[in-house]
């Protein structure tokens, strides 16, 4: 009896390594001072000292049950940028740079050339966020995932001048909330998703007009990164004041955790397009409005107050940075939280 014997094979996983090694290389930063397949990440922090108040800024997620679509259609390559995203957006929604990043795949059976192709998506969301993949860990584990399953999850380090942290603290009423275009459903609500449609791969694979896709297609489109827009919107010299990267919970959950006591956010609801796949999963799965927008970003995966006066620069800032902003709705005194009209 050997450990290969008992279900984990140890020169996959060196095989595993071996086949990452390429896409890891592409997201170096000049401040990664060690080398995939240590013990450890080093990440210098000697380009920060300027800053008045340097300050650390975390975030870590996985990516939920969106994973039984990839599985389903045997499709690994954008899943990693989910991961990433969840992370670095949080970062970002706090005024913060992202460093790096620190993947953990779990596996039933480490399938060398799967795995390459996941952390290949892993690199690419690190890459969109000029994040450093560090380091991160494959753990093959038999018999408690099935062999073709896996999880993914990471977690992310930024820095911020604590000066330049995005707090709402100055939130007040009359600040202009702008929304930033989602490419669908992201990685949130997928629970609800797979009870609404048939995941069969034939169901998945199946073309809709409305769509413009399939629905495999549409469900599987990666969760947007809007690092760079927040960094085109500073770069303009403008001051976001509140922001809120648009998870599970959609709308009433996530808008009121950037807003102060006090203060409550409008959102018009015909403010901006909402994509079909929401159309479509409110249909079929007979989803009332409240659900909906209790559950998922309905087509907005950020969405933040700035100043009236700024908000031309804004627009611009985030137009640069190749995303899709929207003018939503505005802030009013009143009580804490969010109101659709």
């Amino acid at each position: 009896m050997d450990y290969k014997n008992a279900g984990v094979d140890i020169e996959a996983g060196y095989k595993s390594v071996e086949l990452m090694k390429k896409h890891v290389q592409e997201t170096m930063r000049s401040e990664v001072l060690t080398n995939i397949g240590g013990f450890s990440g080093a990440f210098s922090m000697e380009k920060f000292k300027d800053m008045e108040k340097p300050t650390l800024v975390s975030g870590t997620d996985g990516v939920g049950t969106k994973l039984k679509l990839a599985f389903t259609l045997d499709k690994h390559d954008t899943i990693g940028i989910d991961c990433v995203a969840m992370c670095v957006n949080d970062i970002a929604c706090a005024g913060g740079e992202p460093l790096f990043f620190l993947d953990y795949i779990a596996c039933g059976k480490n399938e060398p050339e799967k795995i390459a192709t996941i952390v290949s998506g892993v690199a690419e969301g690190c890459k969109q966020s000029n994040a450093a993949l560090i380091g991160g860990e494959t753990a093959e584990m038999p018999g408690f995932y099935p062999v073709e399953e896996y999880d993914l999850a990471g977690f992310a380090v930024g820095v911020v001048d604590e000066k330049d942290l995005i707090t709402g603290k100055d939130l007040k009423a009359g600040n202009v909330l702008i929304g930033m275009a989602s490419s669908g459903v992201h990685s949130n609500g997928f629970s609800l998703v797979r009870k609404v449609f048939n995941m069969k791969k034939e169901a998945l694979e199946t073309y809709y007009d409305s769509l413009g896709t399939t629905l495999g297609e549409a469900l599987l489109a990666p969760t947007k990164i809007y690092v760079k827009a927040l960094r085109s919107i500073k770069d303009a010299g403008v001051r976001v004041i509140a922001c809120s990267h648009i998870t599970g919970g959609g709308f009433y959950e996530n808008i009121p955790r950037m807003l102060k006591d006090g203060t409550c956010a409008v959102v018009k609801k015909d403010s901006y397009p909402v994509p079909p796949i929401f159309k479509m999963l409110a249909e079929d799965g007979d989803i009332d409005e409240q659900a909906m927008y209790n559950t998922f970003n309905m087509g907005l995966g950020m969405v933040l107050a700035v100043d009236e006066t700024d908000v031309e620069k804004t627009m611009a800032a985030i137009k640069d940075a190749g995303e899709e902003p929207y003018i939503v709705g505005h802030i009013e005194d009143g009580e804490k939280g969010v109101t659709l009209c």
